[in-house]
């Protein structure tokens, strides 16, 4: 009896270790806790996933990839040029589409993860880059703030830069 239930033991802790390790497929800090599990989105099987803590339903996909496993090339803008293609996103049948906020964005950020520190199984092939927020930096007018998905950092850059976007629909 104590073989089998040793072994239920190790089969527990293997399929457990699988599920977390999936949040991070690659990087993962593992002193620290998964901050953003599966289990708070819903995968809508549209391209868009709803963050059941914020309520905001985000695009599965940065722009310019698809697919549920998020191929192809994302693609990069400038900050007005982001604010602009977010207004005209018609993605998944929605016309309401646009950029998040700093806060928003950074809400998805993964505590454990790096490279990119996000929950990888629910927004696959996020690049360890740059993203646009819409939030301009209010010290200087040709500046906003952008997150950095690799470290999972929060900075602000030239908005004549071009950087990768994610959109959101929802509350503000």
């Amino acid at each position: 009896m104590k073989p089998i239930i040793s072994f239920i033991i190790l089969l527990a802790n293997v399929f457990t270790s699988t599920l977390v390790a999936a949040e991070c497929t690659i990087n993962r800090n593992v002193d620290i806790s998964i901050t953003r599990p599966d289990s708070l989105y819903t995968d809508h099987g549209d391209g868009t996933v709803t963050d059941e803590a914020t309520g905001l339903m985000w695009q599965k996909c940065s722009l310019g990839q698809s697919g549920s496993s998020c191929t192809g090339t994302a693609l990069r803008f400038t900050w007005q040029a982001a604010l602009a293609v977010a207004n005209n996103n018609t993605g998944s049948g929605y016309t309401d589409w646009r950029l998040p906020n700093k806060n928003e964005l950074a809400s998805l950020l993964e505590d454990a993860c790096y490279n990119p520190a996000i929950n990888e199984t629910v927004f696959p092939a996020t690049l360890s880059s740059v993203y646009w927020s819409s939030s301009p930096y209010a010290y200087n007018i040709n500046y906003a703030w952008i997150v950095y998905s690799g470290s999972g950092s929060v900075d602000y850059y030239n908005k004549s830069v071009s950087f990768y976007v994610r959109l959101v629909r929802g509350s503000q």
